[in-house]
């Protein structure tokens, strides 16, 4: 089943599309902060990953540039969302 990751800091956006993913059939994981989104990526390995720009630790263009940086998941789709 294909999965989206979600990186979010706000937990009521992500349990609303972790929801309507679900709902539609997808398989999905979410992490809080950047930090943990990068560990996640590389265990669970999604098919895209729905990031947000601004968070606490780590935001998410940093994670962006790790993601590229690292062999198993420079190839990973991933949309950028922000609130502003």
């Amino acid at each position: 089943m294909p999965k989206i990751m979600i990186v979010d800091d706000e937990p009521d956006l992500v349990r609303m599309v972790e929801f309507r993913l679900q709902k539609e059939g997808w398989d999905v994981v979410s992490a809080g902060d950047g930090r943990a989104g990068l560990e996640l990526a590389e265990k669970e390995l999604p098919d895209l990953i729905l990031l947000d720009i601004m968070m606490p630790f780590m935001d998410g263009m940093e994670v962006l540039r790790q993601l590229g940086y690292r062999r198993t998941t420079r190839k990973i789709p991933v949309i950028m969302l922000t609130a502003k």
